[in-house]
């Protein structure tokens, strides 16, 4: 069992209640700065002190209710109250309670009705946001904070929140090869790891890349647009070598000959060299070709040189950075333990105005987790509070974690890898696998870190806005993620859905109390003169009358009562 495992920090809780933990943390970053903690106002203490006190005032009220209804018991006759309220129930008939339980069970279906729909619409209780909003100041719980100020940046810059959230599917950086990687995986597995979706847009993605930019298309450009949209691999490989016996410089059938046919990181390299002595002055294909060249020589076990290749083809084409060059380039630095190089690319590419992703923010959180984790300790920080280090490393993993929340337990190895997708959705399970299916190694290599990880990443999910649909650190959370990555990642794949909207307690409490109240309903209409029996029995005199009320209502033995009156009077009566 790995040590990890065996505990856990909570962090951060829910809605703005910290642990003592984190408390201690913030008050020595104040002892730190120099802030007094009794410069506050006789408003904030007055509120402190009735929040303080508010237990303490209930259970005072409560005893108050107590004595003055022991006291107002005789003078305002409350003894002769619930006699008669006896009297009424007993008797009711059994239409009566047909009625109020089929009234009972329609309100509480229209309740649940209503939460539901509003759960569905809003992610929340109805019942529950009232009570958050406007109860829970007045009992002096803490507000949630403002979402001003929440996308500030550190040089006080705010970040553009997109009006809607599209789930935009972008091409992985680190997809791996066709005919030497994934095909290799289906031979010992007989799994298809990529489907139709996925290479559909691979399809698209050669076509535009290799002949989309064509003012006329050539014959063999004509044969390599239909060889990229063919559903067979043999096919399309057949198809490339009818290009290549058009025009023996057609580099887009090496391209596709090197994804495909080799099976071997050595030959699809060899590959990718004939094409770019053949590529010419095309763009796109010179950076297609390159990138390739670059991740073979990563593969093969070339990674400084791999690493200067990526650095000139961003140098070359500084205009392309959609293609996301920098996580090949910031993989490869990991893997050569160079993380003042590492650091010195996330200060280019961390930055506000552009896209996140899994490999910026998780990247970031370790290269900070690391300075940390070996010497880090859950008991040790619990005593004595976390320093502004390891602070700033819960941080940066609360602000990964929020970005993408399926990526903690691939790389706590609590849910299997899987090859990862030629395409990923951002924030979604996708990106994760693609992320840890290739970082995973650097987390392990940093010790402490993956430990660090486990103690904190749960804590983030009590701190995420809710409902999902507002951001907190971000943008608001893509509602189509589930949808996009079921068509990204095979079938044979649980799709990781998180954070996931469990349902409020209001909703679940009037469900049962709808299904009981129909319950009720239903057996009072089958048996009306059971359930009235029981109810009346439910509602029967105090045991605590005095014996004369209870003879003057049953009488004696000798009054015409019949048998069954007869029996329930001798059973009120205390024995002789």
């Amino acid at each position: 069992m790995d040590s990890r495992r065996d505990f856990k920090i909570e962090v951060i809780l829910p809605r703005g209640h910290v642990t003592p933990l984190f408390t201690g943390i913030r008050r020595n970053m104040e002892d730190t700065a120099g802030s007094n903690p009794q410069s506050l106002g006789f408003t904030e203490k007055l509120k402190s002190w009735l929040s303080w006190s508010w237990t303490y005032v209930c259970f005072i009220w409560f005893g108050m209710v107590l004595i003055m209804i022991y006291v107002l018991w005789s003078p305002l006759k409350l003894q002769e109250t619930l006699t008669s309220a006896s009297v009424f129930l007993n008797t009711l008939t059994p239409k009566f309670y047909v009625a109020l339980t089929g009234t009972s069970s329609l309100i509480s279906g229209l309740i649940l009705i209503f939460e539901w729909w509003y759960f569905r619409k809003y992610g929340t209780s109805f019942i529950e946001q009232v009570s958050v909003s406007h109860l829970r100041p007045l009992l002096g719980g803490v507000e949630n904070s403002s979402t001003t100020g929440l996308f500030a940046s550190v040089n006080g810059e705010a970040e553009p929140r997109p009006s809607v959230s599209e789930c935009k599917v972008w091409r992985n950086p680190l997809n791996l090869f066709r005919g030497a990687e994934y095909n290799r995986y289906t031979w010992v597995t007989g799994k298809e790891p990529l489907t139709y979706y996925d290479m559909n847009l691979s399809a698209q993605d050669h076509q535009t890349f290799f002949t989309g930019d064509t003012p006329q298309l050539r014959p063999e450009d004509a044969v390599m647009q239909k060889a990229w949209r063919e559903r067979n691999p043999q096919a399309r490989i057949r198809a490339a070598y009818q290009a290549i016996e058009m025009n023996h410089e057609c580099a887009a059938a090496y391209v596709l000959l090197a994804e495909e046919e080799a099976t071997t990181i050595t030959e699809a390299e060899r590959l990718f060299k004939k094409a770019l002595s053949i590529a010419g002055k095309d763009i796109n294909l010179l950076v297609y070709i390159k990138r390739r060249l670059a991740m073979c020589a990563r593969k093969l076990g070339r990674i400084k040189e791999a690493v200067k290749m990526m650095r000139d083809l961003m140098k070359e084409f500084p205009l392309l950075g959609m293609l996301n060059i920098h996580e090949n380039l910031l993989e490869a630095l990991l893997e050569l333990q160079a993380y003042a190089d590492v650091q010195a690319v996330l200060a280019k590419y961390d930055d506000i105005s552009l896209p996140k992703s899994a490999t910026i923010c998780y990247t970031s959180a370790l290269l900070k987790a690391r300075a940390v984790s070996d010497k880090f300790s859950p008991e040790a920080a619990s005593r004595r509070g976390l320093s502004t280090a390891e602070m700033n490393a819960v941080e940066a993993i609360h602000r990964a974690v929020e970005f993408n929340p399926h990526v903690p337990k691939y790389l706590l190895e609590m849910k299997s890898l899987i090859l990862p997708p030629e395409h990923i959705l951002k924030r979604g399970d996708s990106e994760a696998v693609a992320y840890a299916f290739f970082h995973l190694q650097h987390w392990k290599r940093a010790e402490g870190a993956l430990n660090l990880l486990h103690c904190t990443w749960e804590g983030t999910f009590r701190i995420i806005p809710y409902p999902l649909e507002k951001g907190h650190l971000f943008y608001p959370y893509p509602g189509c993620t589930e949808t996009a990555d079921r068509e990204l990642l095979p079938s044979f794949h649980e799709v990781s859905v998180y954070p996931k909207k469990e349902l409020p307690f209001f909703i679940l409490f009037t469900a049962g109390l709808c299904s009981f109240t129909a319950m009720l309903a239903m057996l009072t209409h089958q048996f009306p003169e059971l359930m009235g029996v029981f109810a009346k029995a439910t509602s029967s005199i105090p045991l605590h009358q005095p014996r004369a009320v209870r003879s003057a209502r049953c009488g004696s033995p000798s009054t015409d009562h019949g048998e069954e009156e007869e029996e329930r009077c001798r059973s009120l009566l205390p024995p002789a």
